[in-house]
């Protein structure tokens, strides 16, 4: 029962992993870019949220509907100044500028709010540490399930914006082929800042369950971004029903590795995603290939 216990919570945890890989997934899949900021924006999106729960008592999950808006802006503005320009030198000239972005973003929050950790848990009353107890001691934490529920529900979203709707067209049809579908009338180069505005949207709501379930400081992003790349990676990159199972992978192998030895939390997850990479890459046997066929899967 011990071990059943642990892959539930490994579940649940995955869907927290699979929220925080839903943008990165959904921006690659879309343009073909990693964007390595992604962690720190999340880390943006929870002191947004922090500052109006500490010093206008605003409930997060209220604040998230001033915070997503917000945050939707600055993935428009970020693609017109940053990715636009960036993506037509070449593929790994948006690497570097989002790497340099982090830094900015990493160092500003440093200098604005300090070094010391952070968390919304406060402001979300009993939530933080509510669990059910099922029979056989099966321990289901509210927030986690909630997590979990929220990011099916997100990744569902998008795949029915994709699918079923007129936005969702165009941008599979930029996605396909840009100059073609430029030819039919699709605006690519406004498609592309629309899904970044989307991309940013869910990077707002993946801040703000981090910042609930545990701690955030300045320079937590590095750290985000690794477990939304491993999940991504892991489910396939630009999959988003990918992305919910490699986050699911993730968190199990993680959740599993503590129970068998304290220090197997990290690097059980970091095995699994070295190993599937490693088969992948040996299947592909290009790196290059490898994202193009995975991007493939994508929208």
């Amino acid at each position: 029962m011990i071990w059943i216990n642990q892959i539930v919570q490994g579940v649940l945890l995955g869907g927290y992993y699979a929220l925080l890989a839903c943008g990165l997934s959904f921006m690659f899949g879309v343009m073909g870019i990693i964007n390595i900021a992604h962690g720190s924006l999340a880390v943006v999106a929870a002191y947004l949220l922090f500052v109006l729960a500490d010093q206008f008592q605003v409930n997060p999950f209220v604040g998230l509907l001033a915070v997503v808006p917000v945050m939707a802006l600055v993935g428009w503005v970020l693609h017109r100044l940053v990715l636009e320009r960036s993506a037509r030198a070449g593929e790994l000239v948006p690497i570097l500028s989002t790497f340099g972005l982090a830094i900015v973003l990493d160092n500003s929050m440093f200098t604005h709010f300090g070094a010391d950790t952070r968390s919304l848990a406060p402001y979300i009353g009993t939530l933080d540490y509510d669990s059910w107890t099922l029979p056989g001691n099966l321990i289901v934490g509210k927030l986690p399930l909630l997590t979990f529920a929220v990011a099916v529900v997100l990744l569902g979203g998008l795949h029915l914006l994709l699918r079923h709707t007129a936005m969702g067209r165009r941008i599979r049809a930029a996605t396909v082929d840009p100059d073609t579908a430029q030819l039919v009338g699709v605006n690519a180069r406004a498609v592309y800042a629309a899904a970044t505005a989307i991309g940013m949207m869910t990077v707002a709501i993946a801040g703000a369950f981090q910042a609930m379930r545990a701690t955030f400081d300045p320079y937590i992003g590095a750290q985000l971004l690794i477990f939304a790349f491993e999940a991504v990676v892991i489910g396939g990159a630009g999959s988003l029903w990918g992305t919910l199972w490699g986050g699911i992978v993730l968190g199990v192998a993680q959740s599993i590795g503590a129970q068998i030895h304290p220090q197997g939390f990290l690097i059980a997850g970091h095995a699994v995603f070295l190993v599937i990479l490693v088969a992948r890459l040996y299947v592909t046997r290009d790196v290059g290939h490898f994202f193009r066929l995975f991007r493939r899967r994508a929208v």
